[in-house]
């Protein structure tokens, strides 16, 4: 049997009980990092496991070995450095070699950074498309947000501590007004979460000197054509009887969305002859 451990992504005491005694009484854990699994291991006293390293460099050949270890009736646990494996991290080659042989996988769920910063977003994120990293070259992380800021939900992406500057003044270059959560070094010391437009968190971050630690991202969602038709029409009965100013104002508040692309639209409206 195949058990897939989600793990703590960063306090220990995240870990949930059966997570525990899976470990504790599995004859191999498949690591992608054995160093940092076996600081885990040895917190919950889990020593009797033998470590097996299965990452993106090796996830190939070290697949082949596990599952002949499950065929000989081993059971492992497979874990990711941090959360739930398969998010972003190695095991998948594993978990359908297992299905393909008909050798059972079990979930035992817990930590996951994507559903722990959803769980605390202001943002509307009911449906959400979940990215992993976006692209590591400038050109293509560029391509990439601008389709991901077209989706009409929100989105999940994590960032890494040398390219959240970059990635902030692309999303301010494609969007001023869109905002996103940011959710930095989740579940340890220095945890924190911000909410704001990206031009905005990025002078809040640099003044503070806080552009390091792992990075999960929730971009606002765009806004859908039915949503638009909405905001255009409660704009312009508000632009009928108020100045652009509080028009906008009342529009936010009542839209929720935001006052700066509510008094663009005022403006536009103001200007027409027709209120269209």
């Amino acid at each position: 049997m195949l058990y897939v451990v989600a793990t703590p992504i960063g306090n220990l005491e995240d870990i949930s009980r059966r997570a525990a005694d899976v470990l504790r009484s599995v004859a191999i854990v498949a690591a992608e990092d054995t160093r940092r699994t076996r600081v885990l291991l040895d917190a919950l006293g889990a020593d009797s496991a033998r470590m097996v390293a299965l990452h993106s460099h090796n996830e190939g050949a070290a697949s082949v070995r596990v599952l002949q270890s499950l065929r000989d009736g081993s059971t492992v646990a497979l874990v990711s450095d941090a959360g739930t494996p398969l998010l972003s991290d190695p095991g998948f080659e594993l978990v359908r070699a297992c299905w393909a042989e008909q050798i059972a996988v079990l979930p035992v769920p817990g930590p996951s950074a994507v559903l722990a910063a959803l769980s605390v977003c202001p943002l509307p994120a009911g449906r959400f498309h979940f990215e992993g990293y976006l692209p590591a070259r400038a050109g293509q992380r560029r391509a990439r947000l601008r389709e991901l800021a077209a989706r009409d939900e929100a989105c999940v992406f994590f960032e890494a501590p040398h390219r959240i500057a970059g990635c902030l003044e692309d999303i301010a270059a494609l969007d001023p007004a869109r905002r996103l959560l940011l959710g930095r070094e989740m579940t340890k010391l220095h945890e924190q979460y911000l909410c704001a437009t990206a031009s905005e968190l990025l002078a809040q971050l640099s003044a503070a000197g806080q552009l390091r630690g792992e990075f999960v991202g929730v971009l606002e969602a765009g806004s859908s054509d039915a949503d638009t038709r909405a905001a255009h029409r409660t704009m312009a009965v508000l632009c009928a009887e108020l100045a652009p100013a509080q028009a906008a104002r009342l529009g936010s508040q009542l839209l929720g969305l935001p006052r700066r692309e509510l008094y663009d639209l005022a403006l536009k409206l103001a200007a027409s002859p027709d209120g269209a």
